[in-house]
């Protein structure tokens, strides 16, 4: 869903730390996470299947791995009133 989003924390060595976003920049396409054999590997990914792009970070380097799903509906802060002229 377009607004989902991946942030990755990775330790870039003598203690600095760099964070990288993975976004679903269309509506239809969705941010998929796979691991397997020392790699974590976060894609975007259209309806059909095709991979958009994706990021490959080795895996003892990740510090954190956060999903931020899109909202479905806007917070009630969020919603802004409109005028009605009578």
């Amino acid at each position: 869903m377009k607004g989902d989003r991946v942030e990755i924390v990775i330790d870039a060595g003598s203690g600095t730390t760099h964070t990288y976003d993975v976004v679903a920049t269309r509506a239809g396409r969705r941010v998929d996470i796979a691991h397997g054999r020392g790699v974590i590997e976060v894609s975007e990914v259209t309806r059909g299947g095709t991979t958009v792009r994706t990021a490959r970070f080795l895996a003892n380097r990740v510090l954190a791995l956060v999903e931020h799903p899109a909202a479905d509906a806007p917070a009630p802060d969020e919603i802004t009133p409109t005028l009605r002229s009578a």
